[in-house]
């Protein structure tokens, strides 16, 4: 019996997917809310702290999945290529992701030059995926790595005053800067290593290490898992249509 879903001709865990897409669906709500209340069509606290914990759960789930899926891709290519083709691989990878991060870059200071996005979470992924590239396939306890990760980022970097802006991709805050989207190399790559401690444990060579029933057939679950296949173009797009729809019939 089969424990993994297929899809384009690749071994696809279901249940990775769905995690995915329950993220996408998360971040479309929220973004929902977001241009509502920023265009003034709603008034709502954004900042209140049951939305605050929402808003935060859903770049947690992205990047710890991330992390799999980067664990898991590693164990079933390292099998097949050399250390040079591997590194090339993910530099590759982690590059193409961080592009999208420039475009995403250029796109919010065009439209909103007071706070555009100048390190947000393709840029984030993108350079984890190559700073992280190292660790894998060492004996290395990533989960004690996630929690040093996290503290320095979320306890220690606040406190450090710095009065320019070019570590701002490790968690140094400049005073005075504002911008719609930010995801700093500390803590967040602290999610990206509990990912790899997960896939590490429970997707060791590329394979499941648990029995799991096969993807479900409802159609709820098969648009969910539909989205986590394609989170990429649904994150680089969504915007575009969240704010097509409000100018059209609500602005």
């Amino acid at each position: 019996m089969k424990y993994y879903s297929v899809g384009h001709g690749k071994k696809r865990f279901w249940e990775i997917d769905f995690l995915r897409g329950i993220a996408i669906v998360m971040m479309i709500v929220y973004h929902i809310l977001f241009d509502m209340n920023y265009f003034d069509l709603m008034n709502i606290d954004l900042h209140s702290l049951p939305i605050f914990f929402f808003a935060r759960s859903i770049p947690v789930i992205f990047i710890m999945v991330a992390g799999i899926s980067f664990y898991i891709s590693y164990e079933r290519a390292s099998g097949k290529m050399g250390k040079g083709e591997l590194l090339a691989k993910y530099i590759k990878r982690g590059a193409w992701i961080f592009s999208w991060g420039l475009i995403i870059t250029i796109t919010s200071w065009i439209f909103v030059p007071e706070e555009f996005i100048v390190f947000g979470i393709l840029h984030f992924i993108g350079i984890s995926i190559i700073l992280s590239y190292p660790l894998l396939g060492k004996d290395i306890d990533y989960l004690l790595l996630a929690s040093a990760s996290i503290i320095l980022g979320a306890f220690l970097l606040p406190f450090a005053s710095v009065n320019f802006p070019y570590l701002l991709w490790l968690g140094f805050v400049p005073k005075g800067f504002h911008t719609l989207d930010y995801f700093p190399i500390f803590p967040w790559i602290g999610f990206m290593f509990a990912g790899m401690h997960i896939g590490k444990t429970f997707y060791r060579d590329g394979k499941r290490q648990f029995r799991w029933k096969n993807a479900p057939k409802d159609i709820i679950s098969t648009i969910i898992c539909f989205l986590g296949r394609h989170s990429l173009l649904i994150y680089i797009l969504h915007q575009l249509v969240i704010l097509s729809f409000l100018y059209l019939f609500l602005l």
